[in-house]
C-alpha cells in the first residue's frame, strides 16, 4: 500500500505534466532553482568542511532549524499549492492508516522542495568526513532531521486541515506567516549594526541543539567534542520529537478521517452592505461591489495587509535616509495600480457588466472611487508620516504633490489596461500566494507596459519633486503639487474616456477569455 501511495503521487505529476505546457515550465523553473539552492548549498558545506571545521556546528544547527521550522510553516501558507495526495482524498478508501501515514510521509519526497532537502540533509551529515564515528552521527542526524521535516510538514497542516478549510482565516494565517519571511532579507542586511556580545550566536546555537528543531542535527557536533552523553540524549531528543509528531499527525489524521473538513457557508444575515450606503445608480452599483471586495475578498485584502511592509521595509534599510520620502509615491502607485486586474478578479462574474445596460465610463469611475475611497487615506497617511517624522516636515507639499500625482496617473493608466487584457488570477479561496498557469505573453507585457507608461506620465513631477527636495526649495514644493494634480488629474479623466469606450468595445473577448481560463 505504501508503494501504491507513491506510485500515485509519481502518477498525478506525470499526468499534470501532460495535461499542460505550463506544468512543465513550472515544474522546469521550480527545478533550476532547485538546483541553484542544492549547490549553493552543498558547495558552501564543502567549503566549510575544508576550510572551516570550527564554524561546522553552528552552520548544521542554524540550517538544519531553518530547514525544519520551513517544513512545519510553509505548508501552511501554500494550501492547495500541492493537494495531489491530501488526506482527505482518502477518506472514503479502506486504508490502514498506518500505511497512510508512511505513504502520505515518503510521498512529501516526491517533488523539488524533498529531493532538495534530503540532498542538502546528506550534505550536512556528510560534511563530518574527518571524524568516522561523528560521519555516522551525522547521517544518522540527518536522516533523523529529515524526517522531522516530513512529519512537522503533515502535522501542522493536519491540525490545522479544520481551520484552513475556513477561507478568512486561511488569508489571514497566510499574512502572518509570511510577513516575518519579507522582513527576514532586510533584517538579515542590517545584521551589522546589531551588538548581541561576544558568544551569543554560540549560546543561541547550544538552545537550539537541545530542541526539537536543532536537536538531530546537533548530535555528530557532540561527537566530535568528545561527549558521547549528550550525542545520545540530543539524538533522544530527535527522535522523541518525531515520535510525538508522528502520533499527534496519526490522531489527527484519524479524527479527519471521520470528520472530513468543509467550507462553512455563513448563514448570518448582514443587510445590504456598500449596496445600502451608496445611490441606487449604475455608477454606485459599480462602486458598491467593487467596495464589498476590497473589504471582504482576501486576494484585493491582501495589498492591504502588505502595504505597512515596505515603509517598515525602508526603515530597516536606510533609517536616516531621504528614501523615506518615497514611501508615499510608492504606495500611491501601487494602489492606483491594483485596479488594473480588476476585470480579471471579477472572472466569469463580469458578464453581470456586460449584460446590464452599463456605460464603459460608469464600470471605469465606479471602479476608481472605491479604490479611492480606501486608498486615498493610506496615501496621505504614508505621505505624511515618513516625512514629518524623519524631519523634512519642509519637504510635505513636494511629496504630497508627487504621491497625490502618482495615484492619479496609475488610476488613469490602470482604468485602460484592465479593459484591454484580461489573465488569469487565484480564484477566491485559493492559495493568494499562488499563480495560475495559463497566462499569455500579451498579459505579462501588458503589465509590463503599464508600468512604463505610468513611470513615463510621472516622471515630469517626479524630476520636479526630486529637485525642489535637493534644492529646498519651497516654491518648488507648491509647483510640484499644481503639476502633479494637474497632470494626474489629466491622465485619469483621459483614463475613464479612452477605458471606457474600449471596454464597450472588448466586454464580449474579455469575458469570452475569463470563461476559457481553468
Amino acid at each position: 500500500m505504501v508503494a501504491h501511495l507513491v506510485r500515485l503521487k509519481l502518477t498525478l505529476l506525470r499526468n499534470g505534466l501532460r495535461r499542460s505546457a505550463w506544468q512543465i515550465v513550472g515544474l522546469v523553473v521550480a527545478a533550476l532553482y532547485g538546483l541553484v539552492v542544492l549547490v549553493l548549498g552543498v558547495a558552501g558545506l564543502v567549503t566549510a568542511s575544508a576550510t572551516r571545521p570550527d564554524l561546522l556546528p553552528t552552520i548544521t544547527v542554524l540550517l538544519g532549524s531553518a530547514l525544519v521550522l520551513a517544513w512545519a510553516l510553509v505548508p501552511l501558507i501554500a494550501f492547495g499549492v500541492d493537494a495531489t495526495v491530501d488526506p482527505a482524498r482518502f477518506v472514503l478508501f479502506p486504508i490502514p492508516r498506518r500505511a497512510l501515514v508512511t505513504g502520505l510521509a515518503i510521498g512529501a519526497l516526491v517533488g523539488v522542495p524533498g529531493a532538495v532537502t534530503a540532498v542538502v540533509a546528506l550534505a550536512m551529515g556528510a560534511v563530518w568526513w574527518r571524524d568516522p564515528l561523528a560521519l555516522v552521527a551525522g547521517v544518522v542526524g540527518s536522516v533523523v532531521g529529515v524526517l522531522t521535516c516530513i512529519v512537522a510538514s503533515r502535522t501542522t497542516t493536519t491540525l490545522m486541515s479544520a481551520l484552513l478549510a475556513k477561507r478568512r482565516f486561511r488569508e489571514v494565517l497566510a499574512a502572518l506567516v509570511v510577513l516575518p519571511f519579507i522582513l527576514l532579507g532586510p533584517l538579515l542586511s542590517q545584521a551589522h549594526r546589531i551588538d548581541v556580545g561576544p558568544g551569543a550566536l554560540d549560546r543561541a546555537v547550544l538552545v537550539l541543539g537541545w530542541t526539537p528543531l536543532g536537536a538531530a542535527w546537533a548530535v555528530p557536533a557532540a561527537v566530535t567534542d568528545g561527549d558521547p552523553l549528550g550525542a545520545l540524549a540530543r539524538l533522544a531528543v530527535a527522535l522523541a520529537t518525531v515520535l510525538v509528531l508522528a502520533a499527534v499527525w496519526d490522531k489527527a489524521l484519524a479524527h479527519a478521517a471521520v470528520n472530513p473538513p468543509h467550507e462553512e457557508a455563513s448563514t448570518r444575515a448582514r443587510g445590504l452592505g456598500w449596496f445600502g450606503r451608496l445611490p441606487a445608480t449604475p455608477l454606485g452599483a459599480v462602486t458598491a461591489r467593487c467596495l464589498t471586495y476590497w473589504v471582504r475578498d482576501p486576494r484585493y485584502a491582501m495589498s492591504i495587509v502588505f502595504i505597512p511592509v515596505f515603509p517598515l521595509i525602508l526603515w530597516v534599510v536606510a533609517p536616516d535616509s531621504q528614501l523615506l520620502l518615497f514611501v508615499g509615491p510608492i504606495t500611491a502607485f501601487f494602489l492606483g495600480w491594483s485596479i488594473s486586474q480588476d476585470v480579471s478578479f471579477d472572472g466569469t462574474a463580469f458578464w453581470t457588466h456586460v449584460a446590464a445596460p452599463l456605460r464603459g465610463w460608469t464600470d471605469r469611475l465606479g471602479r476608481v472611487l472605491a479604490v479611492s475611497l480606501l486608498g486615498l487615506p493610506a496615501v496621505l497617511v504614508f505621505a505624511v508620516v515618513p516625512t514629518v517624522a524623519t524631519g523634512h516636515g519642509a519637504d510635505l507639499p513636494t511629496v504630497l504633490g508627487l504621491s497625490l500625482g502618482a495615484f492619479l496617473t496609475s488610476l488613469g493608466v490602470a482604468s485602460v489596461a484592465s479593459a484591454l487584457v484580461v489573465m488569469p488570477v487565484q480564484k477566491v479561496g485559493e492559495n493568494p500566494f499562488g499563480s495560475r498557469q495559463g497566462g499569455s505573453t500579451a498579459a505579462m507585457t501588458s503589465q509590463l507596459a503599464g508600468w512604463g507608461v505610468t513611470f513615463g506620465l510621472t516622471l515630469p513631477t517626479i524630476v520636479l519633486a526630486v529637485v525642489a527636495v535637493r534644492q529646498g526649495s519651497a516654491l518648488l514644493g507648491w509647483l510640484t503639487v499644481l503639476v502633479g494634480l494637474g497632470l494626474g488629474a489629466t491622465v485619469l479623466a483621459q483614463g475613464l474616456r479612452i477605458g471606457g469606450r474600449a471596454l464597450e468595445r472588448n466586454q464580449t473577448r474579455l469575458l469570452s477569455r475569463l470563461v476559457s481560463f481553468p
